[in-house]
């Protein structure tokens, strides 16, 4: 990929703000993707693991989720595939994200598919699995929190973790914890396996530290 205006990602950034402005204040519409694993359960409607990642809550959430794929799979598409993996290809960036956004909601199915109260949507599983593919590539690369606080990538990635793994334990709010830790390990591993070497090569990575040391 080039990186260019109709990048892999940029072409699923727009889809996705397309699909869930329209649907934003649409319950009818939004009902027929939304994840329910009630509904798929009863009607065998799988499409609702993939559909659901199209759609939103309110403007802030998708405004996060679609400013942090923006930037960070651009980065993959244009720098980080194309360096490290000798055969890069759209099915693979593909495979990456949208199978995260599938795989991050395998959990909350067996949790909840007997629950017809349950419900939930967004695109933060796949969002996550994009990011922790950079992890993987540049563990101590910084990333900006707030635009300004300059945190190293693998510090960030293992804080996101922990966060998420006791958040989904206390069950406090209705943000799909779960979710993000299954879709940050996924793109984790997934990219990975592309790759076997970058598994070794994170982990010199990881012990040399950062530069500045």
């Amino acid at each position: 990929m080039n990186g260019d205006a109709l990048s892999i990602t940029n072409i699923t950034v727009g889809i996705t703000c397309l699909v869930s402005f329209m649907l934003m204040r649409n319950r009818t519409g939004k009902a027929l993707l939304i994840f329910h694993p009630v509904t798929i359960r009863e009607h065998h409607q799988w499409y609702r693991f993939l559909t659901s990642g199209f759609i939103h809550a309110d403007m802030m959430h998708l405004a996060i989720n679609m400013f942090v794929l923006w930037s960070f799979g651009n980065a993959i598409e244009k720098f980080y595939f194309p360096t490290f993996l000798s055969d890069f290809s759209a099915q693979k960036y593909m495979l990456l994200y949208f199978g995260g956004i599938v795989v991050s909601s395998v959990p909350s199915y067996v949790r909840h598919n007997k629950n017809p109260n349950y419900a939930a949507l967004g695109a933060s599983g796949g969002v996550s699995a994009v990011v922790f593919a950079a992890i993987l590539f540049e563990p101590w690369q910084n990333l900006y929190l707030y635009g300004v606080i300059a945190i190293p990538q693998i510090v960030a990635g293992a804080a996101y973790l922990f966060y998420s793994w006791y958040q989904d334990k206390k069950a406090a709010d209705n943000i799909g914890h779960m979710a993000h830790f299954s879709g940050a390990v996924w793109g984790f591993l997934i990219t990975g396996l592309m790759s076997l070497d970058l598994f070794t090569r994170f982990i010199q990575k990881a012990l040399q530290g950062p530069s500045w040391l």
